[in-house]
């Protein structure tokens, strides 16, 4: 039985996510070797950050199924880049093939994913949202909240305080962990402030890990150290 996101978010200091580039087994083995908390994939969306289209869930069925074999913590997944890419039967078929939790821009989810069962619920927020507008969304069976709030032409740039101070702000209002997406170019120094603002998990992309095997195991490894050393 795999690790559930929110044990994880409730016993951890911080959680150590990462997210692929690619839906690919040997990037996935790569995550795992350097100990990645949990792990996430995408379908049916084109993804900015890695500049990769995702397919449909059949197209990797295979894939995802021997990742799940690999991989004992839990798997998260991006189940669409809209709202009309979002199927009852898609998610189905990923619960099935053993996926934890999903992961969507609020703007994006349909209503009745909230009453999926067996599938942990986190939501993304984006740049266009107000910050100061969230707070309590616990009753709503959500497990984390996904804070990918810098623009999309900023992407690649460093962590600023200004960032800093807006996913404070969130922690201190918010009833659920927040995740912090690696849409700046984090580097391992910014796990204590980030930490100290209430952060509870970053999730580590393509601006970060590259989109090798080794560059992947090498970056990932190097956070992994910051974390264990809080």
């Amino acid at each position: 039985m795999t690790t559930s996101l929110q044990h994880l978010l409730e016993e951890k200091k911080m959680t150590l996510i990462v997210s692929l580039p690619e839906n690919r087994t040997d990037l996935a083995q790569a995550a795992i070797r350097a100990r990645a908390d949990a792990i996430k994939m995408h379908v049916n969306v084109h993804h900015r950050a890695s500049g990769n289209r995702f397919a449909d869930v059949q197209t990797y069925s295979e894939t995802f199924k021997k990742i799940r074999e690999e991989f004992s913590g839990p798997l998260g997944v991006v189940p669409g880049g809209s709202f009309e890419d979002i199927s009852k039967s898609e998610m189905q078929k990923l619960t099935e093939l053993g996926f934890d939790f999903y992961s969507i821009y609020a703007h994006h989810k349909p209503s009745w994913m909230l009453g999926l069962e067996g599938i942990e619920k986190t939501f993304a927020i984006s740049s266009d949202y107000q910050i100061d507008r969230f707070s309590k969304v616990k009753h709503f069976g959500v497990t984390a909240l996904e804070a990918s709030i810098v623009p999309g032409e900023e992407y690649g740039s460093p962590l600023t305080f200004n960032d800093v101070l807006a996913y404070n702000q969130l922690a201190a209002n918010l009833d659920v962990p927040v995740l912090v997406p690696s849409q700046r170019k984090l580097e391992s120094h910014d796990i204590p402030i980030l930490y100290q603002a209430g952060v509870k998990a970053v999730m580590l992309g393509a601006i970060v890990t590259g989109k090798t095997e080794e560059s992947m195991e090498k970056a990932i490894s190097t956070f992994r150290e910051a974390i264990d050393s809080l």
